[in-house]
């Protein structure tokens, strides 16, 4: 019982540092994301189908860079790594302020609480946000892998679950801060609302700098000073690894439900319960459920493998996307607990989303950091956020695609009845995502099932 309690606190100063400007760049990250979609298209005038395609892409070139990024860490250190990273964040996050600032004093818009285009929607000029954002990826990229194997560097395997359902809590710490802003911004600032909380996510990313600058130190070396020709050597390796990948694939349908905060949440709250509800608050049920629970489950699954635990976690996800999809089909009139009946069903299902969270994905970075040779830290857990990249691909294109066939843009309606006769059946959005979610959960018991079969195999050879 004694080393039990040695070993919880025996992580390093470096863990500790690392976690925490994770807090700092999800707080960054969430606070914008959240509205990603609405930034687009209030503040630069894309329609849903382009606001989804570039969020998407952004989306999916963060979580398809990281394991480049990770490969590149592994040689020339983590804290060279935040460094750079932190650095092209605070850039990002600035630019993202600070652009539609310069359209506005160029005569293209105007921004109130509502925004008026006068130019910019015949511009080209509003693609200009593209390269703004690219800036945020690249930096991004470096965070996803760094900190993940910066938590598998610092911890033994006997210490790695508990120090991934630590990591975890810490990012939905952040995300629910960062989402928390989101709300009172809109409210007093309408749309220009939306360009005021990037200086929020700058500051954020700018303190994340200095701490690392100050207070991160690592006795954890290996894998520094590689050569090019060994980091193609590993990358060719991790992504020639069957058994991995074909997990990614699964764990994807998960995200790409989950992405749906993000994707279709708010514009679909915003529409049919009206502009009063609150899409960031109600995304912010997620990270609460995480950081509520994450320790708990991680405890109570403590025995059981890994794949166990994300299969529990698989299986919930439909049941979250059926909740979202009922609250259309309740009385709009007949309010629950204050709420519309569509923002209420809305937070039930996050409940749920949450909670398959904890049993899936800090089980999965530790998944992931068990196959990483010494040294590769970096590579493997980068490689490990590729469901994200497949995700946002496949989710947010889905999504607008889906928003705009069964939950359009109210306005593009000559009248209310109109766009009610349209948007009857928005429910339908979440009956495609609860499929995706049941298919995924079945194959991960087919996985589990092979896997345990081939290494039964091997044992006996």
């Amino acid at each position: 019982m004694t080393t039990k309690k040695q070993e919880k606190i025996k992580f390093s100063r470096a863990f500790w540092v690392a976690n925490t400007v994770e807090l700092f760049e999800r707080a960054a990250y969430y606070g914008v994301f959240i509205v990603i979609t609405l930034y687009l298209s209030r503040i630069l005038g894309f329609n849903d189908i382009q606001a989804a395609s570039i969020a998407g892409i952004f989306s999916a070139c963060l979580y398809l860079l990281p394991t480049f990024a990770g490969a590149l860490a592994d040689k020339i250190g983590f804290r060279n790594s935040m460094l750079l990273a932190f650095t092209l964040l605070t850039i990002g996050y600035s630019g993202l302020a600070l652009y539609p600032t310069w359209l506005q004093s160029a005569g293209l818009v105007e921004y109130s609480a509502t925004t008026t285009f006068t130019g910019l929607l015949e511009s080209n000029l509003r693609y200009g946000i593209i390269p703004i954002m690219a800036l945020i990826v690249c930096g991004g990229a470096f965070i996803k892998s760094v900190i993940s194997g910066t938590v598998a560097k610092e911890t033994t395997p006997e210490t790695r679950a508990k120090g991934f359902s630590i990591f975890y809590a810490m990012v939905n710490i952040g995300a629910f801060s960062g989402k928390t802003i989101v709300k009172p911004l809109r409210e007093a600032l309408g749309n220009e609302g939306l360009i005021t909380l990037n200086y929020f996510s700058a500051t954020m990313t700018f303190l994340a700098l200095i701490a690392i600058w100050f207070f991160y130190k690592s006795a954890q070396h290996s894998g520094e000073g590689k050569t090019f020709g060994q980091i193609w050597n590993a990358l060719i390796k991790v992504c020639g690894n069957g058994r991995l990948l074909i997990l990614i694939l699964i764990i994807t349908g998960f995200w790409m439900v989950q992405h749906q905060l993000y994707a279709t949440m708010p514009k679909y709250v915003l529409r049919l319960a009206g502009e009063g509800a609150s899409p960031s608050w109600y995304a912010n049920v997620n990270p609460l459920v995480v950081v509520l629970m994450v320790n708990l489950v991680t405890q109570m699954m403590r025995k059981k493998t890994a794949l166990t635990s994300m299969t529990v976690g698989m299986f919930i996800m439909p049941i979250s996307a059926l909740c979202m999809a009922s609250g259309n089909m309740l009385d709009s009139n007949s309010h629950i607990l204050g709420m519309h009946p569509v923002a209420f069903m809305m937070v039930v299902g996050i409940v749920f989303q949450g909670l398959a969270e904890t049993f899936i994905s800090p089980r999965f970075l530790e998944y992931f950091s068990l196959q990483a040779p010494k040294g590769e830290e970096g590579l493997y857990l980068g490689f490990s956020h590729l469901h994200s990249f497949l995700s946002s691909i496949f989710g947010f294109g889905l999504s607008g695609f889906l928003l705009s066939k069964y939950c359009p843009e109210p306005t593009l309606f000559a009248s209310h009845e109109e766009w009610l006769a349209a948007s009857a059946n928005a429910h339908y959005i979440w009956y495609y995502f609860g499929a995706i979610a049941l298919v995924s959960a079945f194959a991960l018991i087919i996985y589990g099932k092979v896997v345990q079969w081939l290494d039964a195999r091997h044992a006996r050879k």
